[in-house]
């Protein structure tokens, strides 16, 4: 639609909406959205038919076909609009994380037939007693660290002394020692998850794009010093649209 309209998406807070309505200055992107399996799923609170649950084996988030009534309160509650509602059976559906196959050791079928090979998938383990306390977090520019503080270091001796008391089996912990999302989201601090405002401590966390200009100035393609070019920071993604979506307006990761 509209720019105007678009203009009270809440990415676009604190940012010159005027400047960026323009189709010159409009740079795009593409988002590839499914179920964040939430940590604190807001559609498993919405339920009145308590259909909806989350594994406690592997985190992923369901819908129980038996016992949805078709109320469709979750797709009001869901604030990623990831539910929707069949209306040939009468009932709610999203997401399964291709749990089948992720039982028999198999990747997500999005995961394997990504052409860019842009998808991962890996173990994390994280304290679910502190779920509660990082999702009641006061300032939402603190929820991204708070939920960092919520996921577990597998090499640590005592996460792993501990792991084994619970019952997580020797297997799980190395696979999250191998995995890459650790890595991504912890180590490298890559990967930051998607608005994370909405206080459900979502589990599919996004790199942000980097700027193919910027590649290519640090290639040596193009001229550094603002001249007849504008600033090369600048021919990108902006950063505040970016944290908006990614780190609830803080700018710092």
């Amino acid at each position: 639609g509209e720019f105007e309209k678009r203009a009270r998406d809440r990415n676009f807070e604190a940012m010159q909406k005027e400047m960026y309505g323009q189709f010159e200055n409009t740079f795009m992107m593409y988002l590839p959205r499914l179920c964040e399996h939430c940590l604190n799923p807001s559609c498993v609170a919405t339920c009145p038919s308590g259909a909806i649950y989350k594994r406690e084996e592997d985190g992923i988030v369901l819908i129980d076909q038996d016992k949805c009534r078709g109320w469709r309160l979750c797709i009001s509650g869901c604030p990623y609009k990831k539910i929707y509602f069949n209306w040939k059976s009468g009932k709610s559906e999203k997401c399964i994380f291709c749990y089948p196959r992720i039982e028999s050791g198999q990747p997500t079928v999005c995961s394997e037939t990504c052409v860019g090979r842009i998808r991962y998938l890996g173990v994390l383990l994280y304290d679910a007693d502190r779920i509660e306390e990082a999702a009641s977090t006061e300032r939402e520019v603190d929820l991204y660290e708070r939920q960092c503080e919520v996921f577990l270091d597998p090499h640590d001796p005592s996460v792993i002394e501990e792991a084994l008391k619970q019952g997580i089996p020797q297997n799980v912990i190395d696979a999250a020692q191998r995995s890459p999302v650790y890595k991504m989201a912890m180590d490298w601090k890559l990967a930051l998850p998607l608005h994370p405002e909405y206080r459900t401590l979502p589990m599919v966390w996004y790199v942000p794009p980097l700027s193919p200009i910027q590649s290519y100035a640090d290639a040596g393609g193009l001229p550094k010093s603002e001249g007849v070019l504008p600033a090369i920071e600048s021919l990108r993604i902006p950063v505040q649209y970016l944290a908006n979506m990614l780190s609830a307006g803080d700018t710092g990761p």
